[in-house]
């Protein structure tokens, strides 16, 4: 998976629309001050900056197995102990924390139960987990175009619908899978405006994710037609793309 990339490319990317998600994050997840919190597959620090204005640095750890990513949350959030890793291993004690999300992270984990059972584990008894992922499965996520596109030209294309998390539902059976408690299932839509096609296809040039790495699998000609046609998908001028994702937030 294409995520060892430069923070800014993420941004480019995702940023748009991670950001105002992670809003909507910290309040479903009722943080508030003197909570500690773990922002697990932090990625560049968006989820974590919000952690830290309602917590402070010193109450926040974050973790994200990408590199480039753990330099960028460190440069983004000073103060806030930002470390390599998994969320399937978290280097934490039981009980450590008492919330802990993870923003479009779930569908990316090896083992998604493994991953919410580990988060489970660092929350104390009481603790809450958080979790968001797009809704791709429903041709309501940010993506939907560019993947409709895509299999327009080659039916065989693999999309993100069939990762773990992203059908209604799956979230939160998830998450009692990894046997959390009180899990309550939602969805939240964001809106992001485009000045137009030009400003919406650049970030999938940048090779972030499945859809860059799609992209980078295409010969020029490939990719030409791919371009055309996401732009006979999208509107002339300005456009606003709205996208939903999944959320659960329980109990442990």
């Amino acid at each position: 998976m294409a995520f060892d990339v430069a923070a800014s490319a993420y941004g480019r990317f995702m940023g748009r629309y991670s950001e105002p998600l992670a809003d909507e994050l910290v309040e479903l997840a009722g943080v508030r001050r003197g909570m500690r919190a773990v922002d697990v597959g932090c990625g560049p620090g968006v989820l974590t900056s919000r952690l830290v204005d309602r917590l402070g640095a010193d109450h926040v750890v974050a973790l994200d197995p990408s590199p480039p990513f753990v330099a960028a949350a460190r440069e983004r959030c000073p103060g806030v102990d930002v470390r390599e890793g998994r969320a399937e291993q978290l280097p934490f004690e039981d009980g450590t924390f008492d919330l802990a999300l993870a923003g479009l992270v779930v569908h990316f984990m090896s083992d998604p139960v493994a991953g919410l059972a580990e988060m489970a584990r660092v929350v104390g008894s009481g603790g809450v987990v958080g979790a968001t992922v797009w809704n791709h499965a429903t041709a309501t996520g940010p993506l939907s175009t560019f993947w409709q596109a895509a299999k327009d030209l080659d039916p065989d294309a693999a999309d993100e619908a069939t990762l773990p998390g992203t059908g209604e539902g799956d979230l939160g059976g998830l998450a009692r899978e990894a046997g959390l408690d009180d899990v309550v299932e939602g969805t939240v839509t964001v809106s992001v405006p485009y000045t137009g096609f030009e400003q919406w296809w650049e970030p999938y040039t940048l090779g972030v994710g499945p859809a860059g790495d799609h992209v980078a699998r295409l010969d020029p000609d490939a990719r030409d037609a791919l371009r055309s046609r996401c732009a006979e998908l999208l509107p002339d001028g300005p456009f606003t793309v709205e996208a939903t994702a999944w959320t659960v937030i329980a109990h442990v």
